[in-house]
């Protein structure tokens, strides 16, 4: 994005409301400082004081970068050409929040990206006080740290220290997943991008771990696949009961106990993941990444090459039809989350 559009962007934004002013001032002035702090790979790989170490990373990660359009299809651009050292664990933290008793997130609306179903932030103390204001409303909260984000092809996005050292798979599908945003976007349909996204990372990743020869990879990465639907179906479960015990209704005092008993079930299945609290947030969260993603693969499967595929999605995108989305019962129903990797990778609203 020219500078001159970035200016009006920004102007777009401040338009839409005085009070979420300083908002959009820390969203830009964030994602300023992290396109100041990159520089080119060439001229990290050229420079002796670059360790050996990051040096073996980046030059892996162009390699995945030229994958990602040679056999993938995804755009050929300035994206993860560059890399930043961002000296902090997250480039950002997403907050997500849902009415006590609906499994529904509640929706942030921007005049350029839609609506989705939290905000980011580039200071991790900016948004935990954005989760107490949206607590102290009587809200679930949770805060997801991002290692990386999309800005939808408006500029380069550069390769992170947030994320470089990922293990090669986590590293690739990362990147095939962001790529893949520059590709389709739904404007105020957050499942919908990011279940083609996850789509778009599972399937380049299986090609790329083929193409290298790597079939112990291969097969670990199926094996957390496949682990990641299991959690993905249990949160949907989850949802599906919650919408319906809070649709039934009962006084505040029956649907808290409820809430636990369900809560307590999906925690006991996996307890180093669940937060110990019920959340309708955090299923929110994971479900955001998950929902679509069967729908997709299925179309995938039907199509005869990924650019047939991308060119469904996009005639999806466009007509305002979706892929068949499950719904859970109850008026109150409507959350990428890898069992084995729970950083949240989303594009900065």
């Amino acid at each position: 994005m020219s500078f001159r559009a970035l200016l009006a962007a920004a102007l777009a934004l401040v338009l839409s409301g005085c009070a979420t002013l300083s908002y959009y001032g820390q969203a830009i002035g964030g994602h300023l400082d992290v396109m100041a702090a990159a520089r080119p790979v060439d001229a990290w790989l050229a420079d002796p004081a670059t360790p050996a170490e990051l040096r073996q990373r980046l030059e892996l990660a162009e390699r995945i970068r030229t994958f990602a359009s040679r056999e993938l299809g995804l755009p050929n651009n300035g994206s993860y050409r560059s890399y930043a050292a961002l000296g902090r664990r997250y480039v950002v933290w997403n907050v997500f929040a849902a009415p006590a008793f609906s499994v529904e997130p509640r929706k942030e609306c921007f005049p350029l990206t839609g609506c989705v179903g939290y905000r980011g932030f580039f200071s991790e103390s900016d948004a935990r006080r954005a989760a107490e204001r949206l607590k102290a409303e009587g809200n679930d909260v949770y805060v997801g740290g991002v290692p990386a984000y999309s800005t939808l092809g408006w500029f380069d996005d550069p390769l992170l220290s947030t994320f470089i050292n990922y293990p090669e798979s986590q590293l690739a599908r990362l990147i095939f997943h962001e790529l893949a945003h520059q590709m389709v976007y739904k404007p105020s349909d957050t499942t919908f991008n990011e279940s083609f996204a996850v789509t778009v990372e599972e399937e380049g990743v299986r090609r790329w771990l083929q193409a290298q020869g790597e079939g112990a990879e291969l097969e670990a990465f199926r094996a957390a696949q496949a682990r990641r639907q299991r959690f993905a179906e249990r949160v949907k479960e989850t949802r599906e009961k919650l919408a319906a015990a809070y649709a039934e209704g009962g006084g505040n005092a029956a649907l808290l106990a409820r809430k636990k008993e369900i809560w307590e079930a999906l925690r006991a299945d996996y307890p180093g993941i669940v937060p110990q609290e019920p959340n309708n947030a955090f299923l929110g969260s994971v479900a955001l990444y998950n929902e679509l993603v069967p729908e997709f693969e299925a179309l995938l499967r039907q199509s005869p090459s990924l650019e047939a595929f991308y060119a469904k999605v996009r005639e999806l995108a466009k007509s305002g039809e979706t892929v068949k989305r499950p719904k859970p019962p109850g008026p109150s129903a409507s959350g990428e989350r890898d069992v084995d990797d729970l950083e949240v990778r989303r594009p900065l609203a």
